[in-house]
């Protein structure tokens, strides 16, 4: 057996302690690696159930965009905290978390990947009918997969170890943190967590049983149970508020004597028990009253890996106080932050899926008084500390040019294009097309295309492809779709130049994705929508078409269940008063399991004040891609 690597200097093997060892654990200096500490400010790209007065309070101050972490611990929800939904990689958002929650979380929660075969499909419902289709898994989540699983074990471990340190950072001094594992890796994630936490912060072993699916293994025990491991940061046990079950009937029947009150008791030593002082039975370290999602036809959603609010409410209320903070960064479907919601506390709620993320806003909004929430990203600072870490620096001296030199090369040699350097606006050409590549902290911009398109017609050329991460509001629009294209497609057309607006899609940062070659450029979404003022003075928003782009990818097996185009539509929302800065939805549609029409028409909005109104509606499609348009309207 081949020994583990030395936990001392380089040349010296001591074994002082059982510990788990994997490959990149320690360097070749026999030094533990650290784990890497990136701070990037967050984007807030929606503002949920913001409140008229909160939206002009917060708009009236001197407060900038990345301004959200309003107040400090332990305020409440009018003291201006937002509950948080980040949808990105969670190694960069915990650690872009620091800065602000260090040492402030009471409780974490997760319920990491632990299966060693893919579990990223799920049923996805369409249209009026909510037929199901099998949604497969994006890019984003099969990359995230791949790293995960690719080198079996030992890749989920180097996957795993360092998210555990930085929600170790994260917590409370008396903060807790609880593990959901199954039989395939929870040997390995108790040597972990010994090895993070240490293994005297070991608080207990919850083993959630519940009842078998199917006819079970041909050989061996049926699998029955989950294991949830509960550790602490500290030795201090911090916050605990046993829960309890009622009694049934044959508890409650050993209260066989009754005072002359005619309160129920039993005697216990000569001591009085009464059964109205009894809050019930107190749950021990195994749970067999709570059934698994899949039992519950209106609770599960399809996700196969979907826990029970019932489980979490449990998990929630016994482990964090009224108002207290808990995190759920592998948060899947949101069903922590729907118990937390319903358990009267603050979270913070991480998921790589965008899919994910949306179906954790619908669940949110059906939840009943749901507090304000945030939804964020880390954006353009990812994308610059991406291009930064893979261009832009040398040992000792930065490369700013050489850096975006670089940077243009690679989205062009992914594109399929070659680089044509002595031209201004235009930087490679693929086939008899002109390509421009937009920059990776700013949305391409109306002057952008313009220049662009200029300078294909000053060499003659037909046709400009623009690859952006993000766009300018108001120029989009697919060639030749109803409603006669985007603005720039008509501006471009006038000057002889076809013109195709394609999204830079966020694999291309990943370096497994790019090194194979599997990214896909698409061309952006097309939606047309009116607003109008009727004769109340109630001004309305109409959807009139939405186009999604490259139909002919979409499989077969979707496209023939799409009745007509506002079947592609999953959500809609309306920002009355854009103001520029983040969306804030005034009015919302939504299709859930129970109501599956879509309304095309929103609700009448009435303006206080005559005025200019700058109105933004957003579409998020069945595939989770949200697209935007600015409609203006002048109040006399």
């Amino acid at each position: 057996m081949t020994p583990p690597e030395p936990s001392g200097p380089p040349g010296k093997f001591e074994i002082t302690r059982a510990e788990l060892v994997w490959p990149g654990k320690y360097d070749a200096e026999g030094r533990r690696r650290e784990t890497p500490r990136i701070d990037l400010p967050f984007q807030v790209i929606e503002r949920v159930n913001e409140s008229r007065a909160d939206r002009e309070r917060r708009t009236g101050s001197q407060k900038t965009l990345f301004d959200y972490y309003e107040g400090e611990e332990g305020d409440t929800f009018e003291d201006g905290w937002r509950n948080k939904l980040i949808w990105g990689d969670n190694l960069l958002v915990m650690a872009s978390l620091l800065d602000k929650f260090a040492g402030k979380i009471d409780l974490i929660y997760i319920d990491p990947p632990f299966a060693t075969g893919s579990n990223f499909f799920f049923p996805v419902e369409i249209g009026d009918q909510g037929d199901q289709l099998e949604k497969s898994p994006s890019a984003i989540e099969e990359k995230a997969y791949n790293d995960t699983w690719g080198a079996g074990m030992s890749s989920w471990i180097r996957m795993i170890h360092p998210r555990l340190v930085i929600m170790r950072d994260l917590l409370r001094a008396d903060g807790s943190i609880l593990v959901h594992m199954d039989q395939h890796v929870n040997s390995y994630m108790r040597i972990l967590l010994d090895d993070v936490f240490g293994r005297d912060h070991f608080r207990n072993e919850i083993i959630w049983c519940y009842p078998p699916k199917g006819k079970g293994p041909k050989f061996g025990f049926h699998q029955k149970h989950d294991v949830i491991y509960y550790y602490g940061r500290s030795k201090d046990l911090g916050v605990f508020q046993r829960p309890y079950t009622p009694l049934d009937a044959q508890q409650r029947a050993k209260f066989s004597f009754v005072d002359s009150d005619g309160r129920r008791f039993k005697d216990i030593k000569g001591r009085r028990v009464y059964l109205d002082e009894i809050q019930g039975r107190p749950v021990p370290s195994w749970w067999d009253d709570i059934g698994q999602t899949g039992q519950s036809r209106i609770e599960f959603l399809g996700y196969p890996t979907q826990k029970p609010v019932a489980l979490m409410r449990r998990i929630i209320t016994a482990c964090s106080t009224s108002g207290g903070l808990v995190a759920d960064f592998f948060s899947g479907s949101g069903t922590s932050m729907i118990a937390a919601e319903l358990s009267g506390r603050r979270w913070i709620g991480c998921d790589i899926g965008r899919w994910g993320v949306h179906v954790t806003r619908k669940r949110l909004l059906d939840t009943r008084d749901c507090q304000p929430f945030e939804v964020l990203n880390l954006g353009k600072y990812e994308r610059q500390y991406w291009q930064t870490t893979a261009f832009g620096e040398s040992d000792t001296t930065p490369r700013t040019e050489q850096a975006i030199y670089e940077y243009f090369a690679f989205i062009l040699r992914l594109y399929g294009a070659r680089p044509l350097p002595s031209v201004a606006q235009v930087h490679g050409k693929k086939g008899e097309a002109l390509v421009h590549i937009g920059a990776v902290d700013a949305p391409v911009t109306i002057s952008e295309i313009t220049g662009a398109v200029d300078e294909c017609v000053a060499l003659r050329q037909r046709e400009l492809h623009v690859l952006g991460w993000e766009w300018e509001m108001g120029l989009a629009g697919p060639d030749g779709a109803a409603g006669g294209g985007g603005l720039m497609h008509r501006h471009a057309g006038q000057k002889g130049v076809r013109l195709r607006l394609l999204r830079i899609p966020h694999e291309v940062m990943e370096e497994r994705a790019a090194a194979l070659g599997d990214v896909e450029f698409h061309e952006l979404a097309y939606l047309d929508a009116g607003v109008n003022r009727g004769d109340d003075g109630r001004v309305r928003v109409t959807l009139r078409n939405f186009v999604i782009p490259n139909p002919d990818s979409v499989p077969e097996e979707v496209r023939d269940k799409i009745a007509g185009w506002s079947d592609w539509v999953d959500y809609w929302a309306v920002d009355w008063s854009f103001l520029d800065d983040t969306f804030t939805p005034g009015w919302m549609a939504y299709r859930t399991r129970k109501e599956r029409s879509l309304p095309t028409v929103s609700d009448g909005h009435r303006y206080e004040k005559p005025g200019r109104y700058r109105v933004l509606v957003k579409v998020i499609d069945i595939f989770g891609n949200d697209t935007s348009q600015v409609l203006d309207i002048e109040i006399p």
